[in-house]
């Protein structure tokens, strides 16, 4: 696995202590967003989806840090947009590591050479590159040409300079095995601690909706993929040896082993408009005014496979990774043999959660208008015009 030994025990002994007090809902990893302005335009992102006024606010640091320490996860990610156009985002971070938890800046590297000075190497803080695929593919995902060299060289930079690193991969439609293992040797081959990998999530707002997987063909496509990691590489040089940032329990699912439920408040989400309900992808759900109001007052039944049309086809890390760990917990032995054998990947698929929205009323939802959501914004005074 691609964590260091420090994260892992306190992590781990973060999770048993909620356990032990018998707390049944907890957060793991906050996604903490202070904008959503971007430097790039993908394909499959529904982020940057909002008016100009929108995209110019950023979350205060204060403001980012209090909700740090409401929320009390252990590890939290620094999503965008793109983090490091965020002026102020050197004194979040430092503000992050100075609490002792685990920030994973979120970026595309095209600004992390501009700006890697003014951030110091810390077992508390991971550059988490984005990556989807080779120079061709990543390139195409992003709509521009050039990034994935920019991406590798900030890759290297920040090795040479003592930084822990990891790649975000995100796969789409269209997905060749054969090229995606190639492309997970190339990403080892670069001295990044792990991948983080998951199915792209067919956000609504997103310019294109034809380059998201279903649920069937994302396990497929894992099954294929980890078949290779068992055969050498391209070329010779020994059997693949790939560092996930992941639980083997979540890998499993990913290869279709595990009949998961999503647990969205494992990873609860903090941006300009305040806690989103219910997740970092539903992004239409409405907001509540505490991290306290989000946990006691979601109806999380409304959510999940099966349980709200909107959820079917994700298999995305943030809402399935907390349930892997819980279960890791619940079954260790189960997670060990995993581990050591890798995802299976031949023999029947577990099967889905079934459909039960059908048989439930919709959902009340507290869905605001943008540009009430702007209003509020500002009313409260957490974010801030450039």
């Amino acid at each position: 696995m691609g964590v260091p030994l420090i994260q892992a025990y306190r992590v781990g002994r973060y999770i048993a202590t909620q356990r032990l007090r018998g707390v049944k809902r907890y957060p793991l990893v906050l996604m903490l967003e202070p904008l959503f302005q971007c430097n790039l335009a993908c394909a499959g992102c529904g982020k940057i989806d909002y008016p100009k006024e929108i995209l110019q606010k950023r979350l205060g640091v204060e403001e980012a840090l209090r909700a740090v320490d409401e929320c009390g996860a252990p590890m939290v990610s620094i999503p965008g947009g793109e983090p490091l156009i965020h002026k102020e985002m050197p004194q979040l971070v430092a503000g992050i590591v100075a609490r002792k938890r685990f920030v994973y800046l979120c970026t595309n590297a095209i600004l992390l050479p501009k700006h890697m000075h003014e951030y110091e190497p810390s077992p508390y803080l991971t550059f988490s590159i984005h990556l989807d695929g080779s120079r061709e593919r990543h390139d195409e995902s992003v709509c521009q040409e050039g990034v994935f060299d920019k991406a590798v060289a900030a890759i290297r930079m920040a090795r040479e300079r003592g930084f822990r690193v990891t790649v975000n991969c995100t796969l789409f439609s269209g997905e060749n095995p054969d090229h995606v293992a190639e492309f997970f040797d190339e990403a080892m081959s670069l001295g990044v601690e792990g991948i983080t990998v998951s199915p792209g999530y067919s956000y609504q707002h997103a310019p294109r909706q034809d380059v998201f997987l279903g649920r069937s063909s994302s396990r497929n496509l894992f099954r294929e993929i980890f078949k290779r990691q068992r055969l050498p590489k391209q070329g010779g040089g020994g059997r693949r040896r790939w560092s996930f940032n992941h639980s083997s329990l979540f890998l499993d699912f990913l290869a279709g082993n595990q009949d998961y439920q999503c647990t969205p408040w494992s990873t609860p989400t903090f941006n300009i408009f305040g806690w989103q309900r219910p997740c970092y992808l539903l992004t239409d759900e409405g907001h509540a005014d505490s991290f306290r109001a989000l946990m006691d007052e979601t109806d999380w039944d409304a959510y999940g496979v099966g349980r709200n049309p909107a959820c079917d086809n994700c298999m995305a890390h943030c809402g399935f990774e907390g349930t892997a760990v819980n279960d890791a917990f619940s079954h260790p032995l189960k997670a060990l043999w995993v581990s050591i054998r890798g995802p299976r990947t031949e023999g029947p698929l577990a099967p889905n959660p079934p459909i039960t929205y059908k048989d439930r009323p919709a959902p009340t939802v507290a869905t605001v208008p943008v540009s009430a959501i702007a209003r509020s914004a500002r009313e409260r005074e957490v974010a801030r015009v450039d």
